[in-house]
């Protein structure tokens, strides 16, 4: 058979490839990748992001010199075709994404905000319940701070902070936890909560509500993505029919070859 890829000294035909791809369990991946040429197989870019994106490229791959470039295309097997799409396709799937679900920004952002929204908050944690009711009574009663208890007696890596955590996304604490800091007002300590085997004595510090500003803007339009994407795999299905295997597997690594979407 002829040979599609060469490693070493090694030679595999395009049937050996896909075995590979298969005891590599790499054909998920390579679907995916797939599905997301094909849609921003129509996307268009300015000079002026081809050019952004060229220099962004070169500068993470540290390519600093035409014999840089060369060896890096000889490492990895890529010609110069393959070369401008690889480099446009970041760019490409970004536009892709903003002009798919950018409309929907803002109700997505409504709906996921209160997972987004960060807290600081102060923790005092024990698996002593009359330790915990005698802490919170001591705080209550200005005896000793915060700070100064949870150092002295809480049982997490909050004591090396004085109980101080965050800031932290809402929905990075437990549920029961997100949910009492979210009914608080900064400042309030609540009385000895259980949690698991522990007991918690909480106090909000402060509240940081999600602003949709360019990072989470990107953070929901990739979620967006990602929902779509799995979506779109679920309606694939990885086969290779029996009546003519062969033919099957040497189309299947047309992935190796330069995609159609790569021309200049």
């Amino acid at each position: 058979m002829k040979a599609v890829l060469q490693v070493g000294d090694q030679s595999f035909s395009a049937t050996e490839v896909v075995q590979h791809l298969v005891a590599y369990q790499m054909l998920p991946q390579v679907s995916q990748e797939m599905i997301i040429d094909q849609a921003i197989a129509e996307v268009e870019c300015t000079p002026e992001e081809e050019e952004q994106a060229r220099q962004q490229f070169f500068a993470q791959n540290k390519l600093t010199s035409d014999s840089d470039l060369q060896a890096w295309l000889q490492h990895n097997g890529v010609t110069p075709a393959q070369l401008k799409h690889l480099i446009l396709r970041p760019i490409k799937l970004e536009t892709f994404k903003r002009n798919t679900w950018g409309a929907q920004l803002g109700n997505h952002f409504l709906k996921q905000k209160q997972h987004l929204d960060r807290v600081i908050y102060s923790l005092i944690r024990t698996k002593d319940v009359a330790i915990a009711q005698e802490l919170y009574f001591r705080i209550q009663e200005g005896e000793a701070t915060f700070a100064e208890l949870a150092k002295e007696y809480s049982q997490g890596p909050e004591a090396q902070t004085g109980g101080l955590i965050g800031p932290m996304e809402l929905s990075q604490a437990h549920p029961k936890l997100a949910q009492l800091l979210r009914t608080s007002q900064p400042g309030q300590i609540f009385p000895p909560v259980r949690l698991d085997e522990w007991f918690l004595i909480v106090q909000l510090e402060k509240l940081l509500p999600a602003q949709l500003d360019d990072p989470t803007e990107k953070r929901l339009l990739n979620d967006l993505f990602q929902r779509w994407l799995k979506q779109q795999q679920q309606t694939v299905s990885l086969h290779f029919p029996e009546e003519n295997p062969s033919e099957e597997r040497t189309a299947s690594p047309a992935v190796l070859q330069e995609p159609e979407t790569a021309e200049p």
